[in-house]
């Protein structure tokens, strides 16, 4: 593959990180879309991997996530333009809306907006994270797959913080053994 140019990778993650609604997950799956499916610049594998550190990181995953992909992708200096590309933005867009929010955020059609701003970011949370398991149902199969999904998302719902969940998923995947998928 050729030599990803710094603007390309600011380009993808500046689109990423200021026009997707609804936080770092809907983000990140964004970003699997343009750097996986799209461009193949990640690996599915790199793309989990990356993915399942940034969670565990303390701060904001999704810059943890950021740093670790641009810098797969060209190294340090990548890995500080993707930072850059999201933090700076949106910081100042976070300044305008908390600003507008407060001074006109009980006429109507604001608090409507606002509040089918906060829905759709829901069905993107949701719509991420079955772009992040889809991958595994040929390698690790439906069942297995949408089992451990599935009991780590009941983890999480219950309360469970992140590493306990990620540890108890990667044992179960270690220790379930059975026929490999057709």
């Amino acid at each position: 593959m050729a030599r990803i140019r710094l603007t390309e990778i600011a380009a993808v993650f500046l689109r990423a990180g200021n026009l997707t609604f609804g936080g770092g997950d809907p983000t990140m799956a964004v970003l699997q879309r343009e750097l996986v499916n799209r461009r193949k610049w990640l690996t599915a594998e790199q793309y989990g991997l990356i993915y399942g550190l940034a969670r565990v990181t303390p701060g904001t995953n999704v810059l943890a996530f950021y740093a670790g992909s641009a810098w797969l992708l060209r190294g340090l200096k990548a890995a500080a333009v993707a930072v850059l590309s999201i933090c700076l933005p949106s910081a100042a867009m976070v300044v305008w809306l908390t600003y507008s929010l407060e001074r006109w955020g009980s006429i109507g059609w604001v608090k409507a907006a606002s509040e089918a701003i906060m829905a759709a970011a829901a069905g993107m949370v949701a719509a991420s994270a079955w772009l992040l398991i889809t991958p595994f149902f040929r390698k690790a199969g439906p069942v297995k797959t949408l089992a451990i999904a599935g009991g780590a998302a009941a983890l999480a719902i219950a309360g469970v913080t992140p590493i306990p969940v990620l540890a108890l998923a990667a044992l179960a995947g270690c220790l379930w053994k059975g026929p490999p998928p057709a």
